[in-house]
């Protein structure tokens, strides 16, 4: 779709249905990434006077407040800093340290931060009647490359049908900054993480997969695995049926 049509559509798609929920606004979280710089400026032009970016730094990169702040000033979206590092510190200190293997132990603590800023993002959304916007794109949606109850809890998904290359394309006819769209992709959750270099191949990789079926045996069995495996974070939770 031409990328002017595709925007126009997501911004009357996200007016709607925030309307239709009876709330006045959004809110969403800036990260400084791409699909976050592309949510925001399609959220402020849906919604110009009540848009509301919030900015949770924990433990984060200088990088992540720098391109957050230079897409809020370029476009002029109104933000709120909450930084959550002592919040997160301090729940670490009251959790107990149970001896399991490091990578189990650095990916839950990583996820605390995706989900202490769940928690920033509805406060704002309780206080001001707003509805919360995630930023997750297809490809993330259908690995499962998202935390539960943390970036995923969220009311509407705009960019979820789009995969990475589109969100990348939208971004070029938004206009945000090049050094966000050439950047590596990353959650930011500990130092030196990369999306692609935690997923074990690439978003152009998982985009051919998802859009031609195309991949080598290796990483169509990998990205058919996470996306099994992550069926349960698409999902409400079941109900026992009696």
């Amino acid at each position: 779709m031409d990328p002017e049509k595709l925007a126009e559509r997501l911004v009357s798609w996200i007016r709607d249905k925030a309307l239709a929920a009876g709330s006045k606004g959004v809110v969403l979280g800036l990260s400084g990434g791409v699909d976050s710089s592309v949510l925001a400026v399609l959220c402020q032009r849906a919604f110009p006077q009540t848009t509301l970016a919030v900015l949770m730094p924990c433990h984060s990169s200088q990088e992540y407040l720098a391109h957050a702040r230079l897409v809020a000033d370029k476009f002029s979206i109104p933000t709120k800093t909450v930084v959550l590092d002592s919040v997160y510190d301090s729940l670490l200190k009251v959790l107990p340290d149970d001896k399991v293997e490091p990578d189990v132990s650095r990916l839950a603590q990583a996820n605390i931060k995706a989900r202490l800023r769940m928690l920033a993002l509805y406060y704002f959304a309780n206080r001001l009647k707003y509805m919360v916007v995630g930023a997750s794109n297809r490809g993330e949606l259908t690995i499962g490359y998202f935390t539960k109850y943390g970036d995923g809890g969220v009311d509407i998904q705009p960019l979820g049908n789009l995969l990475k290359g589109q969100v990348r394309e939208l971004a070029q006819f938004l206009g945000i900054p090049q050094p966000i769209i050439d950047k590596p992709p990353s959650a930011d959750l500990w130092e030196g993480q990369t999306d692609e270099g935690e997923l074990g191949f690439s978003y152009d990789e998982l985009d051919r997969y998802l859009a031609r079926g195309e991949a080598s045996a290796e990483i169509k069995k990998r990205i058919d695995s996470m996306t099994s495996a992550s069926e349960h974070k698409r999902q409400p939770p079941p109900v026992a049926n009696l």
